[in-house]
């Protein structure tokens, strides 16, 4: 399967996650930027409110590809044992790392929700959905963090996906849904045929329009 773009990728996503439509305790998180687009075409399919989860990894200095964490949306840190312990990293760089990572979540949460407060998550089903999966680090990180949230059920719903990571996901996830699960993914990139870069305002724009939806759903398309 070879998506047009992300809106399209969104599209064939929602006719998987059906079963969730007219819920009204589901909510529909994207993983920004490029979750986003999907997850507007999911959360108009399913008639549920969109918010994004920013997350961003702690990259151990010197090797940034190995996560030793992450902070998220509301303040969460979340922390590798697996790679803090063996790693024995003080607390004082863990620290620098995350107050540099937490400026940029900082910075997205103002840029792209402005004053309205992140939607609850609290005994809510969650689908949280980004553009795919290769080495699924960044989506792990939001699994955990958004479980300090206390979610009621927690999915993770992608178009494209490597089969092992998303068999891995399946056991921190409550369910994983992956419209093309791959068993050789190179790059989420070569399943799209336009893979540009999602930009801010594209971001606030999606989010916006959904938010219209909530209030005049009349005027959905």
């Amino acid at each position: 399967m070879l998506f047009h773009d992300r809106f399209h990728a969104g599209q064939v996503l929602a006719q998987r996650l059906m079963r969730y439509r007219d819920r009204p305790d589901v909510i529909i998180l994207a993983l920004p930027r490029g979750g986003v687009p999907v997850a507007f075409e999911v959360a108009e399919a399913l008639h549920a409110p969109l918010d994004v989860f920013i997350v961003r990894k702690l990259g151990v200095p010197g090797h940034e590809e190995l996560a030793m964490g992450a902070v998220a949306t509301g303040n969460v840190r979340v922390l590798n044992d697996e790679v803090v312990g063996p790693l024995q990293i003080p607390e004082r760089v863990i620290d620098a790392v995350a107050r540099r990572e937490q400026s940029e979540v900082d910075r997205q949460q103002n840029l792209y929700r402005r004053d309205r407060p992140p939607i609850e998550v609290e005994n809510h089903t969650v689908i949280l959905v980004d553009d795919g999966l290769a080495t699924g680090s960044t989506m792990r990180a939001a699994v955990k963090a958004l479980r300090r949230q206390r979610p009621k059920r927690l999915v993770v719903a992608v178009p494209v996906g490597a089969a092992e990571t998303c068999a891995e996901l399946r056991s921190e996830a409550d369910e994983v849904v992956c419209a093309a699960d791959l068993e050789h993914l190179l790059s989420v990139g070569t399943w799209y045929e336009d893979f540009s870069q999602t930009s801010d305002q594209t971001v606030k724009s999606l989010l916006e329009e959904s938010e219209r939806w909530q209030h005049h759903p009349s005027a959905a398309s």
